[in-house]
Formats: C-alpha cells, sequence, structure tokens
C-alpha cells in the first residue's frame, strides 16, 4: 500500500453561486492528488507515456459528506490499493486542520497500448519495479 498526503487551500473560483466548492472542482482536487502519488511512486504520466502506456479514467465514485469552502485548508489522502487489472486508488478528503471528513473517493483507471488503442490488464514493467522499490507499506 502506497500512500501519499496532497494538501490544497480552496481557492475563490472554485466556488459555486452557493459559496461553496462546486461538485466538479473536487474531481480536479483528486487528479491533482493522483499526480502527487504517481510522483512518490516515481512513476508519473510522462513516464507512462514514454512506455508506451495511457491510464485514462474508466470509473469515479465520490462521497459527499461536507461542502469546501473558500480559503478552507484541505488534505487529500490517497491511496494505491490495485495496478492490475486497473489502477485503483481510494482517496479522503478532509478539513487539514480539524481532520473532519468531507468526501470519500475511489477512481479507476485502464491501461491502454498507445500505440494500437488495445487495453491491457498488466501494469507495465517500469511501474511494477518502482512499487516493489519502495515497499509494501510506505
Amino acid at each position: 500500500m502506497i500512500k501519499s498526503d496532497t494538501k490544497i487551500t480552496v481557492q475563490f473560483n472554485d466556488l459555486d453561486p452557493m459559496n461553496i466548492v462546486w461538485h466538479g472542482n473536487y474531481v480536479k482536487y483528486l487528479e491533482q492528488a493522483r499526480c502527487e502519488l504517481f510522483n512518490k511512486i516515481g512513476y508519473n504520466y510522462e513516464q507512462m507515456f514514454k512506455d508506451g502506456y495511457m491510464y485514462p479514467i474508466a470509473k469515479m465514485d465520490l462521497k459527499f459528506i461536507k461542502s469546501a469552502s473558500f480559503n478552507q485548508e484541505l488534505n487529500i489522502t490517497s491511496i494505491l490499493k490495485e495496478i492490475e487489472p486497473a489502477i485503483i486508488i481510494d482517496y479522503t478528503i478532509t478539513d487539514a486542520k480539524t481532520g473532519e471528513k468531507l468526501l470519500k473517493a475511489s477512481s479507476t483507471q485502464i491501461g491502454v497500448l498507445i500505440s494500437t488503442k488495445e487495453t491491457v490488464y498488466s501494469a507495465p514493467y517500469n511501474l511494477i519495479q518502482k512499487i516493489s522499490e519502495r515497499g509494501e507499506n510506505d
């Protein structure tokens, strides 16, 4: 299990007319956290692309618990759950100061060979290597 924490401060332009974070912006926050998780592993989207793979999102599940607001500091905990047959990441967004839970989410990314657009069910060798170098728990 590889885990990463990402800090975000809610910006004014992320709010909706009700003065809370517009629901679609949580997907943006999760993407930022996902990129940080891959950077922590040492195998990001650019390296996947160089290896001939892309990993589009196939499914996202979001459970909204409480709304975030302007200038609120958030923590996003990302946990890599699986890499085969798909990359599955679980997320929890909390208030960075109080620890209050705001959102639970999960994303599923399917591997696709860039050259053929064919779905693959095994992870790139270099991703497997990077994860094994980090060990089971991180």
